[in-house]
């Protein structure tokens, strides 16, 4: 397939190594000119732990002259969302597929008001991608399913190809007949994780080993599931603890949470579109959510200390 990464950071650069390394053509777009000048010079190197390999990728900064591709794969910050389609437009013909693999819900509903819902797939992985220096990612992907679905539910063979090329490459894929169930699912990892790794500094070997944060990850987790049977979403996660151990399990011990991965660049985060979708559907359902509005609070509370440390936070 013809790939193109739309937000191409961590995540994005690892995944797209990853269909690389198995022969597909894939174009990295990202607006980090470093990352793009490494790989130009180096190649993308992806570093599981055990081994480095050197993906066969072409990075960029802009679509100027690039071919229309088979399939976007959207990966940018939620908030960047609509902005990031927009510009990515000269890529994405008739025949484009279009895979959101971002975090927290509701990403795309707004790829399909600029592209269009025929177009659009949905998907959730639980792939770890993390930039340790331009041009070197460090991922795990042994393990760590990714699930995609028609925003329909309809079985089709365009998501069955995609799931097959995934599959091949090494990240384990299937296919979902309710792509909105995996994306609570994968929202019950983000909560998991995203706001206590963000607001102790913590990456997710020390993380899974502390034992105070330990029980109230959990019970974050427990507000959500709540949430999800409220909204009449047939989750299959009943204890709260799975979620939890699925975050950290068969990553690296220094490996970081993408919220605290933005903290630390001094970026916003996607706390809006994680514990605040919790907590807004919360509202809407009648179900509390005390811990999760208490780090959503707190998250932004951060942001904005760092905002008045630094000026505007910036987005790479």
């Amino acid at each position: 397939m013809r790939v193109v990464v739309i937000g191409a950071g961590s995540l994005g650069s690892a995944i797209g190594g990853t269909l690389a390394c198995d022969g597909h053509d894939v174009v990295l777009v990202t607006r980090n000119q470093a990352h793009v000048d490494a790989i130009g010079r180096d190649g993308l190197r992806l570093d599981d732990g055990s081994q480095v390999r050197v993906a066969p990728v072409e990075a960029r900064s802009r679509y100027d002259e690039l071919e229309a591709a088979d399939l976007a794969i959207v990966l940018v910050k939620s908030f960047d969302t609509d902005a990031a389609v927009r510009a990515a437009l000269p890529v994405i013909s008739d025949s484009t597929t279009v895979l959101t693999l971002q975090n927290g819900v509701g990403c795309e509903e707004t790829i399909a008001s600029v592209v269009g819902e025929a177009r659009v797939i949905a998907g959730r992985t639980f792939v770890g991608g993390r930039i340790v220096q331009p041009g070197v990612v460090e991922y795990g992907v042994d393990g760590r399913r990714t699930t995609i679905g028609e925003l329909d539910g309809m079985r089709t063979s365009r998501v069955d190809e995609i799931a097959a090329a995934f599959t091949s490459a090494g990240m384990e894929t299937d296919v979902a007949g309710d792509i909105r169930v995996m994306m609570w699912e994968k929202l019950f990892v983000n909560v998991a994780t995203g706001a206590w790794s963000a607001l102790t500094g913590l990456p997710y070997g020390e993380l899974s080993v502390h034992r105070d944060v330990e029980p109230m990850a959990i019970a974050t987790v427990a507000e959500a599931i709540e949430v999800a049977g409220a909204l009449g979403i047939a989750v299959t996660t009943t204890d709260p603890a799975v979620p939890w151990r699925r975050a950290w399990e068969g990553l690296p011990y220094g490996f970081k949470a993408s919220m605290l991965q933005s903290i630390e660049k001094g970026s916003r985060t996607e706390v809006d579109v994680m514990h605040g979708a919790v907590c807004r559907a919360g509202r809407d359902t009648g179900v509390p959510t005390p811990i999760n509005a208490t780090l959503w609070a707190a998250v932004k509370g951060l942001e904005r200390c760092l905002e008045l440390r630094s000026g505007p936070a910036t987005d790479l």
